[in-house]
């Protein structure tokens, strides 16, 4: 593997993380150390770190606040 990948991994605790879980993507960043972006699509598809998560988290907060808010009334 080689170092400016080593880095990328190290850097990011989440990567770092999902690579001791997936093991198996060693092998494809032996092999082409371009593929370092496919494995953070993975990572956040895994841990949920999309744009569409993150607001569909906020969507689900709102959502709870505003039933919190008619109970309320």
């Amino acid at each position: 593997m080689d170092i400016r990948t080593q880095i990328i991994i190290r850097s990011n605790p989440n990567i770092y993380r999902f690579l001791r879980e997936e093991s198996y993507w060693y092998k494809y960043l032996n092999r082409n150390p371009n593929s370092i972006r496919d494995l953070e699509k993975s990572m956040k598809n895994k841990y949920k770190l999309t744009t569409e998560d993150r607001l569909e988290k906020v969507g689900n907060s709102i959502s709870l606040l505003h039933s919190f808010m008619d109970v309320l009334k």
